[in-house]
Parts: C-alpha cells; sequence; structure tokens
C-alpha cells in the first residue's frame, strides 16, 4: 500500500461510517421524540433519571458524562489526523475551513444575542456548531451532484468547529476552575506523553491516561467528557514502523464505528426526547430563546460561512479547492447548521436543569431539521451531477 493510500484510507473510513451513522442517529432522535411524547414518558424519564449504577450514577450520567468522553476521544483522533496529514496540516490548507468556521460561529452567536433575553445569554453558544454525522449523511444524500472536494471542505470544517467548541466549553461552561484538579489533569497529560514517546502500547496509554484527565477534569469543574480531547491529541501519528498505521490512526478506525453506531445514538436517546406537551413557548424569553437557537442555525450558520469565504477569496487570502463552486459553499454552509449532537450537548451545560433546557431543544431540533431540508434542497437546486 502506498503511503498516499495509507493516508487516504482512515478518511474513506470515516466519511463511509458518518455517511450512515448520521441516518441511525436521526432513527434514535426520532424513538427519543416518540417516547418522549407516547404514554411511556414517564418510565422513559425515569429510566434516565432515577440512580441505577453503582455510587448512585444515572443512566444520563453514564451517557452524558462518561461515554461522551469517548465520543470526545474519536474527536481528539480525527483533529489530530487533520492536524498531521488532513485539510488543517498547513496554514494554507487550514485558512479555508478556518475562517469559514469562524464566520459560522460568529454569526449564529450574534443573532442569538439579538433575539435572546439576557437572562439567556448562557446559551449563545448553542447555534454555532455543526454535527459531522448528520451533515455529511444529508451530503451523501446528493450523490454524484458532490464533488469529493466539497465532501473534504464540509469535514474541515466541520473539525474545525469542533475545536472551536471545546474550547468554548472549556472556557465559558467550566463551574469555577479548581486548581487541584487542573494539576491531575496536567500529570495525566505529561504521563500520556511520557507513555506514548516510550511506546507503551496505545490503548492502554490512552485509556490509563484518559481517565485520569477525566478524574481531574471533573475535580476541576471542567466538563469530564472533554478529557477525550486531550487524550486523543496526545496519541501518535508517526507508524512505528513504514508498513504499519499509525497509532492514532488504528484507534480511531476502531472506535469510530462504536461511537457512530453506539455512543451518538444513546446519546440521541438520552437527550432529544423533548415533550411537547406542556412545552411553554408562549413566554418572550421562551420565544427569544428557542428562534435564537432555530434562526442562529438555520440562518446564520450559512450566512457567516458564505460571508467570511467570501471575504477571504475577495482579499485573496485563500482560494475555494479545485472543483468547489461558491454555490457548493452556499450548500454546506446550511449543512452546518445541523447541530444537533453538539448543540444538545451545550444546551445540557448552559441550562442544566432548567425548564428553559427543553425549550431550548427544541429550537436545536427545529432550526437543524431547517437546516438539513434547506442544505437538501438547494444541494439539488444548486448543484448539477457529475459527468461520466
Amino acid at each position: 500500500m502506498t503511503r498516499i493510500a495509507r493516508l487516504l484510507k482512515p478518511l474513506d473510513e470515516f466519511l463511509r461510517v458518518e455517511t450512515v451513522s448520521g441516518l441511525v442517529l436521526l432513527a434514535a432522535a426520532a424513538i427519543a421524540l416518540a417516547l418522549a411524547n407516547s404514554g411511556w414518558h414517564a418510565g422513559y424519564e425515569r429510566l434516565l433519571d432515577v440512580p441505577r449504577l453503582p455510587e448512585g450514577l444515572s443512566l444520563h450520567f453514564l451517557v452524558n458524562e462518561i461515554l461522551m468522553a469517548v465520543f470526545f476521544l474519536v474527536v481528539g483522533l480525527e483533529i489530530r489526523r487533520e492536524m498531521h496529514d488532513g485539510a488543517l496540516s498547513t496554514p494554507a490548507q487550514a485558512a479555508l475551513p478556518l475562517v469559514a468556521a469562524a464566520g459560522g460561529i460568529i454569526a449564529p452567536a450574534i443573532i442569538y444575542v439579538l433575539l435572546a433575553d439576557e437572562t439567556v445569554r448562557d446559551g449563545w453558544a448553542i447555534p454555532t456548531a455543526t454535527d459531522i454525522a448528520f451533515a455529511v449523511g444529508v451530503l451523501a444524500l446528493l450523490g454524484r451532484r458532490v464533488n469529493p472536494a466539497l465532501r473534504v471542505l464540509l469535514l474541515a470544517i466541520a473539525i474545525a468547529d469542533d475545536i472551536a467548541a471545546v474550547l468554548i466549553i472549556a472556557f465559558f461552561y467550566a463551574e469555577g476552575i479548581a486548581p487541584g484538579g487542573v494539576a491531575l489533569a496536567a500529570a495525566g497529560v505529561v504521563a500520556g506523553v511520557i507513555a506514548h514517546r516510550a511506546g507503551l502500547n496505545a490503548w492502554v496509554a490512552c485509556l490509563a491516561t484518559g481517565a485520569v484527565i477525566w478524574y481531574g477534569f471533573l475535580l476541576a469543574g471542567i466538563h469530564p467528557a472533554l478529557a477525550g480531547v486531550a487524550a486523543g491529541l496526545l496519541v501518535p501519528m508517526r507508524p512505528r514502523s513504514p508498513d504499519d498505521q499509525p497509532p492514532a490512526a488504528q484507534l480511531e478506525s476502531a472506535l469510530h464505528p462504536w461511537v457512530a453506531f453506539g455512543v451518538m445514538p444513546l446519546f440521541a436517546l438520552a437527550n432529544a426526547g423533548v415533550r411537547f406537551e406542556g412545552l411553554d413557548l408562549a413566554s418572550t424569553v421562551a420565544q427569544g430563546l428557542a428562534g435564537g437557537i432555530a434562526l442562529g442555525l438555520f440562518i446564520g450558520k450559512p450566512l457567516g460561512i458564505v460571508i467570511a469565504v467570501w471575504l477571504a477569496v475577495r482579499s485573496k487570502l485563500c482560494r475555494l479547492p479545485e472543483g468547489v463552486a461558491p454555490a457548493g459553499i452556499v450548500v454546506i454552509g446550511c449543512l452546518a447548521g445541523i447541530g444537533f449532537t453538539m448543540s444538545i450537548f451545550i444546551s445540557a451545560l448552559a441550562f442544566e436543569e432548567s425548564p428553559l433546557l427543553a425549550v431550548a431543544k427544541f429550537g436545536v431540533l427545529a432550526g437543524s431539521v431547517t437546516a438539513a431540508v434547506a442544505g437538501l434542497l438547494l444541494g439539488r437546486l444548486l448543484l448539477h451531477p457529475a459527468l461520466d
């Protein structure tokens, strides 16, 4: 296998898994909504919130705090891959996705702040996120209309968006940083660097040091699931021999299907169940919250991405990839407005047990569905099938 083939194989596998997992994620979200609005809703809610695990941990905690750490581990490995030999590996390659991601974060946040009441301003980051699985899955429905370079650009923008989301969660949604926890997490990072450089088995080094970092983040008041990103970034990208796959690529290839078809659907089942009966959208606060999130995703994301890319290309800061037309930027801008997983995750951090959490989730669902439909329709109108 040539070096180029080895580099492209993880990306091909990633896109193939994401395409199918988007449909599985959609099914899980639909099941959660159906359960929450059926006669079984009380049992569904008790199952999630009643302590049933050792130490009184609820299933909600298991999914959102522990299993999502594995999700973020894969995010960290994705970032590691793209920064080493992918779309973020050089300043020239990274310029366009980073600029696009910045525009797709700033514009939705502005729309949210303009529409939302000042009492719910903590939710400003909710419409800034992109769900890679859903976005890539919907793009795949456009088939031969999609140039491969456009698919890679969407993936790069989504990963740059993930980097921003991780930083936002760490700096804006931490519950007061405790120095002791930070010190323990730092010790875990140092131990991880030493273990990987010493050639310790990548699985053992990643899971052991990741567990230390996770507990350090928990003690520090930083959301512990983010420990997965730190652990993933430590895994080496250089193979131990010319014929081997890099350790980071091995871990990503092994974990990605479990996350795509296990962790993310479980997260959707546990968090997407918005009960419409009793959902209060009558108040101006609720309307501003739901509207700010939905319009931030549906309008703010594509608007921010398109304007940022136009300015960057116009100023010659960067250029569009070969085969990618301005119409394609409009389409992936819409699809980047599918926030779902990360947006719901941030909603839970911003509003926790508040009644407004259901309103925020409703806004996420409304904005994400609208963005997906708009992206699909515009793709069929603006993109043309490739000629044989």
